[in-house]
C-alpha cells in the first residue's frame, strides 16, 4: 500500500479531478485487487459514456478481478461483508451506486436505511477498502427534483461513509488533500531531496519517499512565579475542560494550507451578549466590554462563560540578524529573558500578579532577510510543529487562555515584512519608531530597518507567497513558532490573547493555513503600534482596550487581564433584573437588622481645686491633672 495505518479510505473529487487514478495508485502495489464496479451500463447509444467505461477498464491491470453490483444496490454491502482480511477492494464509485439506488426499478425503498447499512458494512469490513465518490456539495443546487434527490442522497452517503472510514482524501485537479488525517499520507508527502551521492532513494508508486520522522525537541519548563500572598487569600481552582483530539500522523504532525479546524460556537456568543441586557445592573451595562463576554461565550460554548482561571504566558525569544535589528542593544533581549526566568521584569511580575504560569520558548534565530531566507523550509516545519506541541501541552494541563509574548531583536521589522507580503502594506507605514534606552527617537535606525524590509521584499518579489514560504523568507523562528501555537490552540479550542507584532504577524500567516484560527484570537490593546493596528483590521480583531500601553509584547495583555476577568465574573454572577423575572424580587433578607442598645456611662468630672491659676498642670510624678484649677 501507498498509505500506512488505514483499513478503509474514501477518495472524494469532482468530475475529471483525477480521483479514480489516485484511488488506483493507492492499491497499485497490492498483489490482487477486486474492482467493484457500481455504475450501470447505460444507454447503448450513449457512446461517450461507453468510452468512459472502456477507459476505466483499460487502466485496470490484468491481475485485478471485477465484480458488478449495478443490478442490486444492496449487494455492495454484502460484498464488503463477505470480504476476507487478506483482500483489497476498490469500489468505484458511490455516485453510480446512488444512481442505481434511486432507479424507479428499485423503489419504493428506504434509502436512508440502505445508506446506513453500507456505512456499517464499511466500518466492519476486515479487508482493505478504497471507495471513490463524486463530491457534489460544492456545486449549485440542481433545478430539477430528480437532480436534487440525487445530490441529497449522494451527500448523505458521502457523510455516512466518510464517518465510517479511517481516512478521507479530497482530490482537486489531481492534487490530493487529506481531510481526515488519521493516517500517514505518504502519497502526499513532500518529495525527497535529491541525492548527493550515487546511491538511489527508494520511492513509492507515486515517486515520493516517506518523510523521515522528526525527533521531538523537549519543551521548555513552565515557570510559576508567586507574588507576595495577601492575608486570607485563597488560590484559584484550575480549569480542565475537555478539548479536541489532535489529528496526528505516524511521521509527525502535518500542517498544510486549507486545514479544517474547529470554529467557536456561533450561537453562544450572541446569546451571551443578549443576556447582558437582562442583568440587574444599576447603569447601562458593560459598554464595549460586552465583546469580551461574547468572545468568551463563543470559545467556551456557553451563554454564561466563566472567567479564565488557568492562564499561561508563552514568551517567544528569537533574534533577527541584519538591518531588522538596527537600533537594538546587543544582548538586550537575552537579558529580558533571563529576567523573566528569574521572576523579575514587567512580564514576569504581571504574570505572577495574575496567577499565570510563564513558559520561555527559545525560537530559532533568523538570518538577515535582506540577504537570503530567514529560515530553511525544514526549520519552518519544525517550528510550526513545535508551536503546535506547546499549545497541546497547555491544553492537556487545563490551561484556559494562552497569552503570546515576544522578546527578540528585530521582531518589529520581521512583522512588518510579513504584513507587507501578506497584506500589501508599505514598510514605512507599518514600522514603528525606534526608541533608544534613553527615550530618544532614533530615525537613522528606523531608516535602516525600512531598507532591510524593502530589500527583502525586492529579493523575494518572484517567490511564492504561501504561508510557509513567507515564514521561511521573511518571518523567522519566533513568528513560525507563534503560528504553530495559534494553529494548535485552535485545534484544541483554547483562546489566545495577542497584543504585539509577532502575534499579529502569526495571525496573518495562520489565516492562510487555517482560516478558523483568527476567530480564537483576542486583541487586548494595539498599543498604538502601526503594524498591530493594520493586522488587526485585516483579521477583524477589535481591541478590547485603547490604553496605548507599550510595556513589551505580552505585558500589555497581562495589564488588561484582571479587568477582563472581572467583567466575565460579573456577567456570570449577576441575576436577572426583577422586572424581567415576572416581578419576583431576588431572594434576599429584607428584615431590619436588630442593633443592641448602646450603654452610656456618666462622665466623671474632677472637682475644681480651691486655688492655683492657669490650665492643667503637671504633678510632681509627671502626670497631668484631670481637670482645671479655679482661678
Amino acid at each position: 500500500m501507498s498509505v500506512d495505518g488505514w483499513n478503509t479510505v474514501l477518495v472524494l473529487g469532482g468530475i475529471r479531478s483525477g480521483k479514480s487514478e489516485f484511488a488506483e495508485s493507492l492499491v497499485a502495489d497490492a498483489p490482487m485487487v477486486r474492482y467493484v464496479a457500481t455504475a450501470p451500463e447505460g444507454d447503448p447509444e450513449d457512446t461517450e459514456w461507453a468510452s468512459r467505461l472502456a477507459t476505466h477498464r483499460a487502466r485496470r491491470p490484468g491481475s485485478w478481478s471485477t465484480e458488478e453490483t449495478a443490478a442490486d444496490p444492496r449487494r455492495l454491502a454484502d460484498v464488503l461483508a463477505s470480504a476476507e482480511p487478506n483482500e483489497t477492494l476498490l469500489v468505484d464509485d458511490l455516485g453510480g451506486w446512488v444512481t442505481v439506488l434511486l432507479d424507479p426499478a428499485h423503489q419504493p425503498a428506504d434509502d436512508v436505511a440502505t445508506i446506513a447499512e453500507l456505512a456499517d458494512a464499511v466500518r466492519a469490513c476486515p479487508a482493505r477498502v478504497v471507495l471513490v465518490s463524486p463530491e457534489v456539495g460544492l456545486s449549485l443546487v440542481p433545478t430539477t427534483p430528480l437532480g436534487r434527490a440525487f445530490t441529497d442522497a449522494l451527500g448523505a452517503a458521502n457523510r455516512a461513509v466518510a464517518d465510517a472510514c479511517d481516512a478521507v482524501v479530497l482530490v482537486i485537479a489531481g492534487q490530493p488533500s487529506w481531510l481526515k488525517p488519521g493516517v500517514t499520507p505518504l502519497a502526499t508527502a513532500r518529495p525527497a531531496p535529491a541525492a548527493t551521492t550515487s546511491a538511489t532513494t527508494a520511492t513509492g508508486p507515486n515517486g515520493f519517499a516517506p518523510a523521515e520522522p522528526t525527533p521531538e525537541v523537549r519543551l521548555p519548563d513552565v515557570l510559576t512565579h508567586t507574588p507576595p500572598v495577601a492575608p486570607n487569600a485563597e488560590p484559584g481552582n484550575p480549569w480542565a475542560a475537555p478539548t479536541m483530539a489532535l489529528p496526528m500522523v505516524a511521521t509527525g504532525l502535518v500542517i498544510q494550507a486549507g486545514m479544517e479546524l474547529p470554529m467557536p460556537d456561533e450561537y453562544a456568543g450572541p446569546q451571551a451578549v443578549d443576556r447582558l441586557a437582562t442583568l440587574d445592573v444599576p447603569g447601562a451595562g458593560l459598554g464595549v466590554l460586552d465583546r469580551v463576554v461574547g468572545f468568551a461565550a463563543a470559545t467556551q460554548g456557553t451563554s454564561t462563560p466563566a472567567a479564565w482561571g488557568s492562564v499561561r504566558v508563552l514568551l517567544l525569544h528569537g533574534d533577527h540578524d541584519g538591518g531588522a535589528a538596527a537600533g537594538t542593544v546587543a544582548g538586550e533581549s537575552a537579558r529580558r529573558v533571563r529576567q523573566a526566568r528569574a521572576g523579575q521584569g514587567a512580564l514576569a511580575r504581571l504574570a505572577a500578579e495574575s496567577g499565570a504560569s510563564l513558559q520561555v520558548v527559545d525560537a530559532p534565530a533568523a538570518a538577515a532577510m535582506e540577504d537570503g531566507p530567514a529560515l530553511s523550509l525544514d526549520q519552518v516545519e519544525s517550528a510550526l510543529r513545535y508551536g503546535w506541541r506547546l499549545a497541546e501541552q497547555a491544553a492537556d494541563a487545563g490551561v484556559q487562555l494562552l497569552v503570546l509574548a515576544a522578546s527578540g531583536a528585530g521582531t518589529e521589522a520581521a512583522a512588518a515584512a510579513v504584513l507587507a507580503a501578506t497584506a500589501g502594506a508599505e514598510p514605512p507605514a507599518v514600522l514603528g519608531r525606534v526608541v533608544t534606552e534613553s527615550g530618544e527617537i532614533d530615525d537613522a535606525a528606523w531608516m535602516v530597518r525600512c531598507a532591510a524590509v524593502r530589500d527583502a521584499l525586492h529579493r523575494t518579489r518572484r517567490s511564492p507567497r504561501g504561508a510557509k514560504d513567507v515564514l521561511a523568507e521573511l518571518g523567522g523562528g519566533d513568528v513560525a513558532v507563534a503560528t504553530g501555537v495559534l494553529l494548535g490552540a485552535t485545534a484544541r479550542r483554547v483562546p489566545v490573547m495577542l497584543d504585539g507584532p509577532v502575534g499579529l504577524a502569526a495571525g496573518m500567516v495562520s489565516r492562510d493555513l487555517a482560516g478558523q484560527a483568527r476567530h480564537w484570537c483576542l486583541l487586548a490593546d494595539h498599543g498604538g503600534h502601526p503594524a498591530v493596528k493594520l493586522a488587526a483590521d485585516v483579521l477583524g480583531l477589535t481591541p478590547m482596550l485603547d490604553l496605548r500601553l507599550d510595556l513589551g509584547e505580552g505585558s500589555n495583555a497581562l495589564v488588561a487581564l484582571p479587568l477582563l476577568r472581572s467583567v466575565l465574573a460579573l456577567a456570570a454572577a449577576l441575576p436577572t433584573h426583577p422586572s424581567l423575572n415576572g416581578g419576583e424580587q431576588p431572594d434576599v433578607d429584607t428584615e431590619e437588622p436588630e442593633y443592641p442598645e448602646p450603654e452610656y456611662a456618666a462622665p466623671e468630672f474632677a472637682e475644681p481645686e480651691p486655688d492655683g491659676p492657669g490650665p492643667a498642670t503637671v504633678e510632681p510624678d509627671g502626670q497631668p491633672t484631670t481637670g482645671w484649677r479655679a482661678g
